[in-house]
């Protein structure tokens, strides 16, 4: 038999840990509502007070989740990339959308409408588990985030950030691709001018490693700088 007429497995919609154990008939029916939608990097898929109509799930590329006031101050709440999922919380409530999503570069979604997420939640309770631990998740980082801003200086918001984001990779991690420093400055609420003395001095120091696309992490960074 050919294999392309047995039945669909939904490896994306599979990998996406909200819908990781539906049974395979709610998956085809997900998948029968679900559109796909591709955007050029700079495109802005969602506006902060935009109603929310729509779950988004990530099949390839990055997105940045931001807010940003009248001044053009900008601060990053996070980065997203395949399997990361986005939209909910209004889906959920009805308010508006807190946040304003950017794509990074061109990047591939899976689109689901509220109709679609509302029953797929009623009608399977393990989904509306992973719904709340997740919810559960945010409201822990956006505390240790808050602890962050209010307790920990500049140098040591950065130390974080870079070893969130870094990969093994032998005897260093690995940041890639590579935040640039307002990048960084806008995800620690710092200036651009105080991440790049501190990037400087950690490369001085031999801490630390910028190349063209990636930061290397040599070794531990120190306590306090």
């Amino acid at each position: 038999m050919d294999p392309s007429s047995g039945p669909r497995e939904h490896p994306q919609l599979r990998a996406v840990p909200l819908f990781s154990q539906l049974p395979l008939h709610a998956l085809d029916e997900l998948d029968r509502h679900t559109r796909r939608r591709s955007y050029a990097k700079g495109a802005i898929l969602v506006n902060e007070g935009d109603a929310g109509n729509e779950l988004f799930i990530v099949c390839s590329g990055s997105l940045k989740v931001y807010l940003n006031d009248d001044q053009g101050r900008e601060v990053i709440l996070s980065v997203l990339g395949h399997g990361d999922h986005f939209g909910e919380l209004a889906l959920l409530d009805g308010a508006p959308r807190s946040a304003s999503v950017e794509a990074l570069e061109r990047s591939d979604l899976l689109v689901i409408n509220k109709p679609t997420f509302e029953a797929v939640l009623h009608g399977n309770p393990a989904c509306m588990d992973v719904v709340v631990r997740e919810l559960v998740g945010r409201v822990r980082e956006l505390s240790e985030n808050v602890r962050a801003l209010a307790l920990v200086d500049v140098f040591g918001r950065i130390a974080r950030l870079l070893l969130s984001l870094a990969r093994e990779d032998g005897d260093t991690q690995v940041v890639h691709p590579r935040p640039t420093q307002q990048d960084i400055a806008s995800r620690i609420g710092a200036s651009r001018e105080m991440v790049s003395r501190v990037l400087k001095e950690l490369v001085v120091g031999g801490y630390l490693s910028i190349e063209a696309d990636r930061m290397v992490i040599h070794r531990k960074f120190p306590s306090r700088w």
